[in-house]
């Protein structure tokens, strides 16, 4: 979703704060290339990291970030962007690999070599890395659709690319999520979401992972937190449209979900309800695993957090957004049914010079936000 989509989407709502920003999008939407840089550019002088004497022993091993690596060209960076993750205290941490970057031309070739990069970088500092897997060629779509707009006619070519890389990192990543937010328009190619069709994606993409490692733990899509009913064309309530996924027989075809827990103003113990978007929500969805006989299922937050921009209405105050966010943790680790928490992000790398900039825990030359030393000291055992 693009900055004028999202415009209209508030403009036109009957419900102008039903739908909640989803920031993942919006930064893949607007900020993707084709295809990577080719070049590596000069890297910038050092500058300082953060350090504290701590002891060595983790007191919340759920906490994580989302990068946002994809377009990342510089293997110092990667390496380093992770590197300054695990001194922070995170033990997860949600990646983006765009099916459109590893098979840009056409269905036989692929180029790991970025991918490569990123989840060789996230072992080396013993950081869990959770999969996010979509973005669509424009080989296997029609002309004039979007990167997000993937047919039936195509959803052999996506499973096979599913299997290929599950095959490839199979020793070094475990979780990989199918799809983004294909319960709103934006992530759905344009189109009206459309829960029977994905569950159909579902079924032909699971068994593909899982005959490449059936270990594997296969993650339902985050779903975008809304209110938004069946007159909508923008997006379908997150809590519906997971009811409607198991309507479509898709629960043999899923170990787990990822879930996108926004707290826009509130803070993580605001209660959670199906009429309200926040952080808590994520146990809205829990509850109907747990209704639906899936309790076993864990869930793992892929994307949440809080902005602190001056210039975005739905923004908290920085001192908010770092006790809301050092209390989302504490909160995330009492869930026994939630696996991981991998705040919305850790770093952009080139500035959006937007509030967007605003989610981010480290500079783009890695100059450690107070978000981020203080969760730092939190991780550690200090008192925030």
């Amino acid at each position: 979703m693009n900055r004028s989509s999202l415009t209209s989407l508030f403009r036109h709502s009957a419900r102008p704060t039903a739908l909640l920003l989803i920031p993942a999008a919006l930064i893949l939407l607007a900020g993707f290339l084709p295809t990577l840089p080719s070049a590596t550019p000069p890297v910038p002088p050092a500058t300082p990291t953060a350090t504290i004497s701590t002891p060595s022993e983790i007191v919340n091993s759920k906490i994580g970030l989302h990068t946002r690596l994809a377009d990342e060209p510089d293997p110092d960076k990667i390496s380093r962007e992770f590197a300054m993750l695990h001194d922070m205290g995170a033990s997860w941490a949600t990646e983006f690999f765009p099916w459109l970057y590893i098979q840009p031309f056409d269905k036989d070739r692929f180029d790991w070599a970025h991918a490569d990069l990123v989840v060789d970088a996230a072992s080396a500092k013993g950081i869990t890395l959770i999969a996010r897997l979509d973005g669509v060629p424009t080989w296997a779509r029609p002309a004039n659709t979007t990167w997000k707009y993937l047919d039936p006619d195509h959803y052999a070519d996506y499973a096979n690319f599913v299997h290929a890389f599950v095959a490839r990192y199979h020793d070094r990543v475990h979780y990989f999520i199918i799809w983004n937010e294909p319960n709103t328009a934006a992530e759905w190619g344009g189109r009206k979401p459309d829960p029977a069709a994905y569950a159909a994606l579902l079924k032909q993409a699971y068994p593909a992972a899982k005959s490449a490692d059936p270990t594997a733990t296969i993650l339902l899509a985050g779903l975008a937190p809304n209110l938004e009913d069946d007159n909508s064309t923008l997006a379908l309530d997150d809590l519906v449209y997971l009811d409607r996924l198991y309507d479509e027989g898709a629960a043999p075809y899923f170990d787990a979900v990822a879930v996108h827990s926004y707290g826009l103003q509130s803070p993580p113990a605001d209660p959670s309800a199906p009429d309200r978007l926040n952080f808590a929500r994520a146990e809205q969805t829990h509850e109907v695993l747990v209704r639906r006989g899936d309790a076993n299922k864990q869930v793992y937050i892929t994307e949440g957090g809080w902005n602190d921009s001056a210039r975005w209405s739905y923004a908290v105050k920085p001192y908010q957004r770092i006790q809301y966010t050092i209390d989302a943790y504490k909160l995330a680790s009492t869930w026994d049914w939630c696996g991981a928490v991998t705040l919305w992000m850790s770093r952009l790398p080139t500035p959006a010079n937007t509030y967007f900039d605003n989610y981010t825990f480290l500079t783009p030359d890695f100059i450690p936000k107070a978000i981020y030393l203080e969760v730092q000291r939190y991780a550690h055992g200090g008192q925030p």
